[in-house]
């Protein structure tokens, strides 16, 4: 059984990553940029989750929420809240509005993902044991963001977390160019003193893993000046 999750994110290449992740564990979402946006889609939609930035525009996290748990149509929505602010004070507030769970900022779209299985868990709006298979397929990879396992060609591949997540996005988008930064943001939370030239180390050794010449790949390629592509459609 798959969810509807709103995420309520002004920063659109994050609400693009997250997006992206919802979709690979096989679940459906609307994404909105300012906070008025938000109340009227929760109101419309009547998501089984609300994903919600504290720092929005128009209206802040904390004033959706206020709206959602003073609203009757809106109470019994789940809502996990992700910011920057990690004071004490910050938490206790979104706690007592009626959120669910806080998650600060960085953090890895695995473990956001973690958590939301654990919110739907808890409030009853979706099972552990859905039928639907998450496992993500191209250019002959397998990845499986549920059991956190890879294989090319049928052979189990050993990623470290931030490979992982790198090669999530790019099997979930094949073809698709993914500039340095985007990739990044993929690992954000797993490594915070990663740069922009890390993603070149961890493609390397990527290559390592999946080419069959990694002075020659034909998986994991490079797009000059821009970035990196995974070369092949989803399987």
């Amino acid at each position: 059984m798959c969810a509807h999750v709103l995420v309520a994110e002004d920063d659109e290449m994050q609400a693009e990553l997250i997006r992206r992740s919802l979709l690979t564990e096989g679940h459906t979402a609307t994404v909105v940029h300012d906070g008025a946006a938000a109340i009227a889609a929760a109101r419309e939609l009547r998501p089984d989750l609300v994903v919600l930035d504290l720092m929005l525009p128009v209206i802040d996290g904390f004033g959706v929420c206020r709206v959602l748990r003073g609203a009757e149509d809106g109470t019994d929505i789940p809502v996990l809240m992700l910011t920057a602010r990690s004071t004490e004070d910050d938490v206790l507030l979104g706690l007592e509005l009626g959120a669910d769970d806080y998650m600060t900022k960085p953090y890895s779209p695995r473990e956001l993902m973690a958590r939301i299985r654990t919110v739907l868990r808890r409030s009853g709006r979706t099972t552990e044991d859905r039928q639907e298979d998450t496992v993500v397929r191209a250019a002959g990879l397998s990845v499986d963001p549920v059991r956190h396992e890879v294989r090319c060609d049928g052979a189990p591949v050993d990623c470290t977390p931030a490979e992982f997540e790198i090669l999530l996005a790019m099997t979930t988008e094949p073809e698709r160019v993914f500039s340095r930064r985007q990739l990044l943001q993929c690992t954000r939370g797993l490594d915070r003193a990663s740069t922009e030239r890390a993603v070149d180390v961890h493609i390397m050794n990527l290559r390592r893993k999946i080419e069959a010449d990694p002075r020659r790949p034909v998986r994991l390629l490079t797009v000059f000046g821009v970035g990196y592509k995974l070369r092949g459609g989803r399987a």
